[in-house]
């Protein structure tokens, strides 16, 4: 990773159980070049010494917003100035805040608040403090702002709680790096994301619709927002939390979702329909509660919803377009006939009838086919993998567009 070569990070450290991690990711920054200068809360040394910065980066640690050994004191502003970015890995809730009101309470904040380098912030803490809305709001502010944030990642955290939360792993923390030195595969792109379930309503109370989480939608949303895309998901009920810095439209039918698709869509550089749309929906909404009282059976008239994604693809001046085939059977023959059928550029095509890979799995395993080729992706998380065929639709994309020109 030369893009790193001689590169001066500044690395804070807050406090934290993944403090640890932040010892290997300085050693794998200097392995790749760069010269670290490592800046410590108070809270962060009550689970990492500063010895073992200093030994690692070659460089004194810094811990005190007035520096005695610092020119006239003022070691915040040197750091400042000195660094090509800044990097807080792992980034605590508390801090999160504290950067998003601006606070310049410590050494960390007050460097922020001064450098006019990038900043980076790596999240960890538990999932329901990342899932809570304060910690949402203040992500959103810090990234209007344009600070990225890397992560976080999902799985088995130090309290026993599974879920969002945790930090990412130290490589794929250096690769986000490195893509912060270049631009983005999508930096200046527009990118429409899908995910989720619809509801198709019955009555006020009951409606139709799937077993889709959301997962694989929101973890592409993510990824394309690290590769540097105007990101806009549009999204079906589910519980989970928006990726920072990622536009959230919430929508509930097949319909609604439709506008919004077609809006979006207009000026858009890339359209990605992950989500699971209901093909039907009833003709006729009840007003009221269906009661089931004197009713031994329910007769149902349904009607066909609008195909989303193959309305998206027929517009004059249309984005680049993705489909999903979400299959049980012949996985690779339905999904090509979707793509042609439905004049899109890709599909991505998974079999939903392994339950380990289906809906609601953290994990997935897909085909992404084109109408001259089809690659395998084999299992793993759904974040990474979203990072793999982000990647490659990207490159795609640009092949597509230097033909166009």
């Amino acid at each position: 990773m030369s893009e790193l070569l001689d590169k001066k990070i500044v690395l804070g450290v807050t406090g934290g159980i993944a403090a640890y991690k932040a010892a290997e990711l300085v050693r794998q920054l200097r392995q790749r070049g760069a010269q670290v200068r490592v800046v410590l809360t108070e809270n962060a040394q009550a689970f990492i010494a500063p010895l073992t910065f200093q030994a690692l980066s070659g460089q004194p640690v810094h811990t005190h917003l007035l520096d005695p050994a610092a020119e006239a004191g003022m070691g915040h502003i040197e750091l400042a100035k000195w660094a090509d970015l800044l990097l807080v890995a792992p980034a605590s809730a508390n801090f999160l805040a504290r950067l998003a009101m601006g606070q310049a309470d410590d050494l960390l904040t007050t460097v922020c608040l001064a450098t006019d380098a990038p900043i980076l912030v790596a999240p960890a803490m538990n999932q329901a403090m990342w899932r809570n809305p304060a910690t949402r709001h203040n992500c959103t502010v810090i990234s209007q702002r344009g600070i990225r944030i890397l992560g976080p990642g999902e799985g088995e955290q130090a309290c026993g709680d599974v879920g969002p939360g945790r930090m990412l792993e130290v490589q794929e923390i250096v690769r986000l790096l490195s893509t912060s030195v270049q631009p983005g595969r999508l930096a200046g792109k527009v990118v429409v994301i899908t995910a989720g379930p619809t509801r198709e309503p019955l009555d006020p109370v009951r409606y139709i619709s799937n077993h889709s989480s959301g997962k694989m939608g929101y973890a592409l949303a993510a990824a394309a927002r690290e590769e540097g895309a105007e990101t806009i998901l549009i999204s079906g009920p589910t519980q989970l939390a928006p990726p920072a810095g990622v536009q959230l439209i919430q929508i509930e039918t097949a319909r609604e979702m439709l506008a919004q698709a077609l809006a979006k869509s207009v000026g858009a550089d890339l359209f990605i329909a992950a989500a699971a749309v209901a093909d039907y929906a009833p003709q006729v909404v009840a007003p009221q509660k269906i009661k089931k009282e004197g009713n031994t059976e329910l007769q149902l008239q349904l009607v066909k919803n609008p195909d989303v994604v193959a309305e998206v693809a027929r517009l004059e001046q249309r984005p680049f377009v993705v489909g999903f085939a979400a299959e049980t059977e012949e996985v690779l023959r339905h999904a090509q006939a979707k793509l042609l059928r439905k004049n899109l550029d890709l599909i991505i095509a998974n079999d939903v009838s392994d339950t380990s890979i289906g809906f609601n799995s953290d994990n997935n395993a897909v085909w992404l086919l084109s109408r001259e080729d089809a690659v395998e992706y084999p299992v793993q998380d759904k974040q990474q993998l979203a990072r793999q065929l982000i990647s490659d639709i990207a490159a795609r994309l640009e092949r597509h567009n230097n033909k166009a020109s």
